[in-house]
Formats: structure tokens, C-alpha cells, sequence
């Protein structure tokens, strides 16, 4: 197989994610919306050139016509580092991204969209360290107890996530409030990459 852009990788990601997600391969309108590309035309080309490249067959006239010809239980996936975030901005967009670093493809559940490098030891209790990169798997519904990360409009926190009767709390592994209000979810925490196996 011919080694791929990143656009071209992330296109496939996305086309996985859907299949595993749905069961079913995204259109053309599904992957450019997923992937903010306003033009369907580019989308065709990313397309086209994945096929050239033996990744992916495409049925003509079929608006779910993607087939992934590398579909293995040991396929691996690649995932975008999202390093120093600039608030107000989504969390995957091109400027925060710093990298992107394979993983196996069945490790995490649910599907992982991006790992986010952790600053700082405010997590260290759950043993989530300074340089380590946290799996996210991006939704906006959070349970009490999962670890999450929010976005204020001061900076990204990543806490664990707590509900009593009448509030919704964020706090540190050291039991300090970082938010008491209506959080708006960017993600959960699924797993931890540990900054020395990177």
C-alpha cells in the first residue's frame, strides 16, 4: 500500500469510524461535514486517490459505495495529538493539531477521535501525568464519575465529572472544584497513552 497524506488519512479514519459507528460507510455530504471540507469535489478526489492507492474500492452511482479492502480485527488507526488549544476554537481544528500517532484499532471502547496531551499533574491521582496523552472519544453526554473535557471560555480543563441533586461539578483528582455550572462536554477520557511509551 502507498503511504497516505494526512488529509488522505484522515478521510479513511473518518470512513472507519462511521462503518464502526453505524455499521455503514458515510456519503460524500457525511465525510465533508464530519471533516469541515465545504467542497464535495475534494472529498470525490480524496477519494479517488485512496482507491488508486488500494485502500478503499468505490461502486460507482451508489451514495454509500465505500468499501474498505484492509478491514482486518488488527487494523491500526491514526489519531490526531491535539497539543496547546486556543479557546473558543473547536478542539480538532488543524492548528491544535501537533501530530498524529497510531494506535491499534480494537484498544479503546468506545472508538477513540483524537488523543489530547495532558499539561500539568491535576489528574495525577488517577494516575494521568504530566506529557501523557488521554484517548477521547468526543460527545457531548457525560456520566458521573467518567473523566471529560470541557471547554470554558478561559481554557480546556479536563476533570472528572460529578452530579448531585441540583448542580453539575468538574473537579481535580484533588477534590478542587474547577467548574460549577452547565458544562458543555467536548469528550471523555477512554484511556491513557503514557508520555514515555510515545
Amino acid at each position: 500500500m502507498h503511504k497516505l497524506t494526512i488529509r488522505q488519512q484522515q478521510v479513511l479514519d473518518q470512513i472507519q469510524k462511521y462503518l464502526n459507528n453505524s455499521g455503514f460507510p458515510p456519503t460524500i455530504a457525511e465525510l465533508a461535514q464530519a471533516l469541515q471540507i465545504r467542497s464535495a469535489n475534494a472529498i470525490r478526489d480524496h477519494l479517488r486517490a485512496l482507491e488508486r492507492k488500494g485502500v478503499i474500492k468505490l461502486t460507482a452511482g451508489a451514495s454509500r459505495g465505500i468499501r474498505l479492502c484492509l478491514q482486518t480485527e488488527n487494523t491500526s488507526i491514526t489519531l490526531p495529538i491535539i497539543g496547546q488549544l486556543a479557546v473558543g476554537t473547536p478542539i480538532l481544528a488543524t492548528k491544535h493539531i501537533e501530530g498524529y500517532q497510531q494506535i491499534g484499532h480494537a484498544l479503546f471502547t468506545p472508538q477513540p477521535d483524537y488523543l489530547l496531551r495532558i499539561h500539568g499533574m491535576s489528574m495525577c491521582k488517577s494516575n494521568i501525568l504530566d506529557g501523557d496523552l488521554l484517548v477521547v472519544h468526543k460527545t457531548s453526554v457525560a456520566q458521573p464519575g467518567q473523566i471529560v473535557v470541557t471547554q470554558t471560555n478561559k481554557k480546556i480543563i479536563v476533570g472528572r465529572f460529578k452530579q448531585t441533586l441540583d448542580m453539575t461539578h468538574l473537579f481535580t483528582e484533588n477534590d478542587d472544584p474547577l467548574l460549577d455550572a452547565e458544562l458543555v462536554v467536548e469528550g471523555i477520557g477512554i484511556g491513557v497513552i503514557r508520555n514515555n511509551l510515545i
